[in-house]
């Protein structure tokens, strides 16, 4: 009787896919997505044992080390030809479907069913962690179950992200630990390489990569389709950035040496322009009053506690915004048709940089978007009339025919005419976490189309701090 079985996969015909119509190419796409999750599935099956045979305790005699691997996910990584970081995941993966948590055994039916991706089970079960002293089993399983319910339409990444939110939901005492946890990993390695470049590599913590990305961004927006400026200085300065015969990638360098060369704070504009590189940080007033509960910094997706909320405003002074059931009162009307800074600040701290739900740019790189059009709706420059676009999808939105409806708090993208592709119209749901959570804690999340589940204390002021630039 042979130990492994033969498995026939049902997968679609790709002949004549060349010439199919953009539906029926759409679908083989999914259907051949459903096929690798399967096939995943299975594989993760198969990591799970060799990881159980390639156990610590068992050193030298475990399956990796007789085979000439290190460690089980490097033998995966061989086996599979997959990178390390998905190899790993595979094996984590693997090593839950064996024996499931309690919490995590509906994420375990949901990979071996073929329902749910490998990425994003990994990301459900870091981001969630386990049980503590203030955490119960049943809390995580029912965080679990609300990640599963948009985990299969979303990348893991984004997965990720929302399960961190939900930990801190549930775990605001040890958000302090999990950043100082992030802070640990930080380094920095300079490495020769044989033909006499370095190769520099490393990770930054949350506060560290939003100070340095807000500095990069500064020089690289104009070249990675960041905001059209109206200044004709800032416009020349864009069009120089533009026409640089240097990559992207090399401009962000050159500017990183050069703020080690002349430093980020006295820079007279020759590197950023009009102004020196800033952290925002968002919180709200009643966790910043109580010492307790987390905070966001503008562009990245880990909590920070209150302290380093509260150090960050001791040093650099704070802006206090305060929102209402609809927004924010921060009103110009029509007497003026561009966004002021101001409000670019509190659009930053609603949707925490581009609206479309697919789009990951930050603040710093979008444009504000009247709802109902300047000249064509007669719209107002308002905050709750305004939504924060990238360049890309600033342009399709006009180009395209696409529309963004506003009712009362929620928000719906809205396909042109005749589009085939999108069949209904898409909620666009702020992704700042500190506003959201606002919102859930209030009932306006559900409204919104947020899942609603905070359990917050109503209060509607976040702070945006900022650096002195502001």
């Amino acid at each position: 009787m042979p130990l492994i079985a033969t498995t026939h996969l049902e997968v679609p015909d790709l002949t004549a896919i060349a010439h199919a119509s953009d539906e029926e190419l759409i679908e083989a796409m999914r259907q051949w997505a459903q096929t690798r999750r399967v096939v995943d599935a299975g594989l993760a099956t198969l990591a799970g044992v060799v990881a159980a045979r390639s156990s610590l305790e068992l050193g030298y005699d475990g399956l990796a080390q007789r085979a000439g691997a290190r460690t089980a996910d490097a033998l995966v990584s061989q086996l599979t030809g997959t990178s390390g970081p998905e190899a790993r995941a595979i094996t984590s993966v693997g090593a839950m479907l064996g024996d499931p948590a309690p919490w995590l055994s509906e994420v375990a039916t949901r990979v071996t069913e073929g329902a749910l991706s490998i990425g994003a089970a990994a990301a459900i079960q870091t981001g969630l962690g386990s049980p503590s002293a203030d955490v119960a089993a049943d809390d995580l399983a029912d965080a679990a179950r609300a990640l599963l319910s948009t985990a299969r339409e979303l990348p893991p990444e984004k997965v990720a992200r929302r399960a961190r939110e939900l930990r801190d939901d549930l775990d605001e005492a040890g958000i302090a630990d999990r950043e100082a946890a992030l802070r640990d990993k930080r380094f920095l390695r300079l490495t020769p390489q044989s033909d006499g470049t370095t190769r520099l590599s490393g990770l930054l913590d949350p506060e560290s990569a939003a100070l340095l990305t807000d500095a990069i961004d500064a020089v690289t927006a104009p070249r990675r389709g960041g905001p059209r400026f109206v200044d004709p200085s800032a416009r020349a300065r864009a069009d120089a950035v533009i026409q640089d015969r240097r990559t992207t990638e090399q401009l962000a360098l050159d500017a990183l040496i050069e703020m080690v060369r002349i430093a980020a704070a006295a820079d007279e504009g020759r590197v950023f322009g009009t102004r020196t590189p800033a952290v925002r940080v968002h919180v709200a007033l009643a966790d910043l009053a109580r010492g307790a509960g987390g905070a966001h910094l503008e562009g990245q997706t880990s909590a920070i506690s209150t302290g380093t909320a509260e150090r960050i405003a001791c040093a650099e002074g704070s802006v206090a915004i305060q929102f209402d059931d609809n927004g924010t009162p921060l009103r110009l009307g029509r007497s003026r048709r561009r966004f002021t800074q101001a409000q670019r600040t509190v659009l930053a701290a609603i949707w925490g940089g581009c609206a479309i739900p697919e789009c990951e740019r930050p603040p710093s790189w979008t444009e504000a978007h009247h709802i109902n059009e300047w000249h064509r709706d007669h719209g107002s420059t308002d905050v709750d009339d305004g939504i924060l676009l990238c360049r890309h999808h600033h342009l399709l939105t006009h180009n395209n025919g696409w529309k963004i409806r506003r009712d009362g708090t929620r928000y719906d993208l809205i396909p042109p005419p005749g589009d085939r592709l999108h069949r209904r119209s898409i909620p666009l749901i702020p992704r700042n976490p500190t506003h959201r959570r606002l919102l859930r804690a209030s009932g306006v999340g559900a409204e919104r189309g947020g899942d609603g589940d905070g359990d917050g204390d109503g209060e509607r002021a976040p702070r945006v701090i900022p650096t002195s630039s502001q």
